[in-house]
């Protein structure tokens, strides 16, 4: 999971926050029980025992900075906290610089105000919190089996449109030399 979780990383950070916010709840849902953890998830990797034993220890200590962070019942680790503020800083740049990523933004902007609509005062965060909201909802929705509607899967389109253009854009960024 560990190696899952870097490659996502290294390749499309907006999947790589969606993956860790997936495992967020993978351990909340064991309510950060580690032995039940060991049983329940690792146990069930067709791997090696040295693996497993690789994997536990990603598993725990994902589980020990939710505790350090007090986010095992909600809430998000700091790390990607920080990262989705980068993205948003990303994007209200490219929002001023870059006339194709408005375009894109233009196309996801009425679902935006439609989350924050319906969302009746509650602060759902940035615009960029709000398209992963978006993005890990619908994946939610399809692993509880729970039908999609046409709606959620226009709005996560655009979504995803406005995260694969941030994470290019952030990759491309982090790639370059330091001078």
């Amino acid at each position: 999971m560990k190696s899952v979780a870097e490659n996502k990383k290294s390749q499309n950070i907006a999947e790589y926050i969606i993956y860790m916010y997936q495992m967020e709840d993978l351990i909340r849902s064991y309510q950060g029980n580690p032995a039940e953890i060991k049983q329940y998830v690792v146990e069930k990797y067709p791997v090696s025992e040295e693996e497993k034993a690789e994997i536990s220890d990603w598993y725990l200590s994902l589980l020990d900075e939710m505790n350090a962070q007090k986010i095992l019942e909600k809430g998000h680790l700091e790390e990607l906290n920080q990262l989705v503020g980068e993205l948003a800083k990303i994007h209200w740049n490219l929002l001023k610089t870059d006339g194709t990523y408005f375009e894109a933004y233009s196309k996801v902007k009425p679902f935006i105000l439609d989350a924050v609509m319906q969302a009746e005062g509650k602060d759902l965060g940035n615009e960029i919190q709000i398209c992963l909201n978006g993005i890990y909802g619908l994946l939610l929705c399809r692993l509880l089996g729970k039908k999609v509607s046409d709606d959620q899967l226009k709005s996560a389109e655009a979504y995803g449109d406005v995260l694969s253009y941030l994470s290019r854009y952030y990759h491309t960024v982090h790639s370059l030399p330091e001078n």
